[in-house]
This record gives structure tokens, sequence and C-alpha cells, in this order.
């Protein structure tokens, strides 16, 4: 059924308007997006299906052109164009946040951020946070891919890419597609080689945060650092 054709009090963009976007739900949400549905497929039934295809907007916030494509209704320009634009901005709002002030005034705004980022990715992404002397993010850099080791994850690169930023300080992290965030042995003696490198050109790591869907572990948390 068309937005328009419900009843007024049902209508998104009414109940937005008059109530406010936190009175709607997902999926009321995602249909204000989408506007119509397809053939036989409500755009109620439509939203609700793309959020399970995804689990949820976390999951959402991950998916690249490709991905919703292969969802009927999103096979076409405008409405993925348009989906594809509201995500990214949601990124790049979550970042300028970071960028505004000291990460850790709001740890879990830099995990959540992370898990945005990495968190549902297929396969072990290693990333960096950098940081200027206040503490506020200057860039994110995904550095490394593949499984993580001591011999995966050079070094030098790091600390380059460091220096690259003038960073003063930065936050390592990575991802589990294992779906658990607890830090193997090899996590933490990569943290230590890493944090054992950067020191040498006065690069302080703040944290390594370990982030698989819906769950972040900070290590300087667990004392792990």
């Amino acid at each position: 059924m068309p937005l328009l054709d419900l009843p007024a009090d049902a209508r998104p963009r009414e109940k937005l308007l008059s109530r406010g976007a936190g009175a709607l739900s997902d999926t009321e949400l995602l249909a204000l997006l989408l506007r119509t549905g397809t053939a036989g497929r409500g755009v109620f039934q439509m939203a609700q299906e793309v959020l399970d295809r995804f689990s949820g907007l976390a999951g959402l916030l991950h998916a690249s052109g490709e991905d919703l494509r292969a969802i009927k209704g999103l096979g076409g320009t405008a409405k993925r164009s348009e989906l594809l634009a509201v995500l990214e901005l949601a990124r790049r709002a979550m970042a300028e946040q970071l960028k505004a002030r000291e990460v850790f005034g709001s740890p879990d705004a830099v995990k959540n951020y992370l898990q945005l980022h990495l968190a549902r990715r297929p396969h072990e992404v290693f990333a960096a946070l950098f940081l200027d002397a206040q503490n506020r993010l200057i860039a994110l850099e995904e550095l490394f891919r593949g499984t993580l080791t001591q011999t995966s994850v050079y070094p030098r690169e790091v600390v380059l890419k460091a220096l690259h930023h003038h960073a003063a300080a930065v936050v390592l992290a990575h991802n589990h597609p294992s779906g658990t965030v607890q830090p193997s042995r090899a996590d933490e003696a990569l943290t230590q080689t890493l944090k054992a490198a950067l020191a040498l050109v006065d690069v302080r790591v703040l944290d390594h945060v370990v982030v698989a869907p819906g769950q972040a572990l900070s290590m300087a948390e667990k004392g792990l650092l």
C-alpha cells in the first residue's frame, strides 16, 4: 500500500512532523525513505524485509550498492542512490562528532563508529584511528585485511601512516567475523608490538578495540594494553 493511501495518523511523514522522528520505528523511518513498495508488496513490508536482510540498521549501514541491488524494488538507481546517500551521511556525521571533540569524552561513540565501519565485514580488517594532540580524530585508515597476526600487520606501515597524519596518538581496531570480541593471545601480542614501534616516534597507543556485530571490546578497559 502506498503511504498516501494510509490513514493520516498512520503515515510516517505526518507522524514524524507531529510527534518527532523519535516516535517512528526503524521500519517506519526506512519506509519513509523508500516511499513506495512493489506490486503485491507494500512499502512497510519492503522496509522490514530490507532490515531483516541486513540484520537491522547497523547491518544496513554497511550495505554496498551491489548489496542493495539484489533486493527486489531496489534494482533501479533512484531509491538505491538515495538510500546510499543517507547511509553515508550517517557515517560522516559520526566522524564529524569525533573530529570535533576529544574521542574519549564519549568512548561509546568511538565503539559505535568502529562498529559501523568494521563489524560486519566478512573478513578480518585492521584499522587505526589517528588522533591529534587533543585526542580528536584526524582520520580512520583501514590498513590490512585477512588473518591478522604479527607477520601480516606490518608495524613499519602503521608508523608511516601515523607520521603521514602527524598523529600524536592512535586507537587500533579490528573486527572478528566469528562474532566474539574476546581478544586472542595473537591480538595481545600484536598490540604490544605496535605499541613499542609507535613509541619510537612518540605516538601513543590509547586503545585497541575489537568489534563484532552488535558488540565491541576495549582492550584498555580490560587492562590488556
